[in-house]
């Protein structure tokens, strides 16, 4: 009695493509079989050794026209099982027809969405001028370094002529959609501070405990006043302010011996709003006014602040919101407060659109008992059916000839 689609949806749930060992052959077996069955030409791109990016596409009627990008990514992050009421890879549907798995949300079931609005569109005879390319790859949930962020640099990616992209987004609480049209730039900073050793007992001057103290303090400091802006303000959403959080502290080698150094991490989200630059500039004042000896180092600095547009007057987006419109979807325009790989097609020029379409859902990805409810995810396939319909009969754009 169980939808179709459904059924598909958690046999790709039960795939373990948990980190640090994604199975990401299975992965690629499984939806190269359903492109298979849909009539979709598959590609295989290794884009590093043990990283493949799967491409399905489905062929439009005008191949000079630039296409659809459809992607997702098949890895999902780790799980803490004693925390989950059902076991995390088997899928479990409870009687509310929430469907429980880790990568229900993010994003496994956007993935089979897309899948099934082309199934659909196919059962009903269409065919569209502009190609549309779905792309699955690796490795998003540890930065896709070894996916996206390789790929777009690949002839491979080029070949697939992207006019417009939609990727993931968040669920939403109320009866609002989120839309993503931009991301926070990702900064992870080491911070590492030099000082004088010496004996647990005494009072050593120039420590480096007492730079640390200052940076923390520097650091935190900005990031109660970015907290309180975001408290204050009712426009405001996450992704409007910075982020910043002490994710690692590291020093000493014994109770008894004041260290020669010590060094924090801090993982930054800095929205498009903000000149990079200057923030930077203010990240040297705080190490600066710690002393001598404070420096840092980036482990991840994205430069790329890169927006797509949605000024109705844009094709692509007039495409997009008049379906939602028309289905009478409320949309909430915000920029993505985390990262997804969206930042990578943006950065290489072409618009992409984050969106899950999961409203009325608590936000749980990365969360205990991620779930996601059967009917919302069978609405998703029906949203989406009708915004490739719009976005593949896009009409010829004066670039395009």
């Amino acid at each position: 009695s169980e939808n179709p689609s459904v059924t598909l949806f958690r046999e790709y749930l039960r795939i373990d493509t948990v980190h640090p060992k994604p199975d990401y052959d299975a992965a690629v077996r499984f939806l190269e079989r359903v492109g298979t069955d849909l009539g979709l030409a598959c590609q295989k791109v290794e884009v590093c050794q043990g990283r493949v990016v799967l491409i399905l596409t489905w062929q439009g009627t005008n191949p000079r026209l630039r296409s659809i990008l459809l992607n997702s990514h098949t890895d999902v992050v780790p799980v803490f099982e004693e925390h989950w009421t059902y076991p995390p890879f088997e899928a479990v549907k409870d009687s509310q027809g929430n469907i429980y798995a880790r990568g229900a949300q993010d994003m496994k079931c956007v993935s089979i969405q897309y899948l099934e609005a082309i199934r659909r569109l196919k059962a009903e005879g269409k065919s569209f001028a502009r190609t549309i390319h779905l792309t699955f790859v690796p490795d998003e949930e540890v930065g896709g370094h070894k996916g996206m962020e390789m790929f777009v640099q690949r002839p491979e990616f080029k070949a697939l002529n992207v006019g417009f992209a939609m990727d993931e987004g968040l669920a939403s609480p109320s009866d609002t959609f989120s839309v993503f049209y931009g991301e926070r730039s990702p900064w992870w900073i080491k911070v590492k501070c030099m000082g004088s050793p010496g004996h647990g007992s005494r009072f050593i001057s120039n420590t480096a405990a007492e730079k640390m103290h200052k940076v923390i303090n520097s650091f935190l400091a900005f990031r109660e006043s970015e907290k309180q802006r975001l408290k204050s303000d009712s426009s405001l959403t996450l992704g409007d302010v910075t982020s910043l959080n002490m994710t690692m502290l590291e020093g000493g080698v014994s109770f008894n011996v004041v260290p020669s150094e010590m060094s924090a991490g801090f993982d930054i989200r800095i929205p498009p709003t903000v000149d990079l630059k200057a923030f930077e500039e203010q990240v040297v004042k705080w190490c600066r006014g710690a002393g001598d000896g404070v420096t840092y180092e980036f482990h991840q600095k994205c430069m790329d602040q890169h927006i797509t547009s949605t000024e109705e007057s844009d094709p692509w987006w007039k495409a997009f919101s008049g379906v939602c419109k028309d289905m009478k979807l409320q949309l909430k325009l915000e920029i993505f407060p985390a990262a997804t790989d969206s930042r990578y097609i943006r950065a290489v020029r072409h618009p992409a659109i984050g969106f899950s379409p999961m409203n009325r859902t608590p936000v749980l990805l990365h969360d205990h008992n991620e779930f996601l409810n059967e009917q919302v995810f069978l609405r998703g396939i029906e949203i989406y059916a009708r915004l490739l319909t719009a976005l593949a009969s896009v009409p010829p754009l004066p670039t395009e000839g």
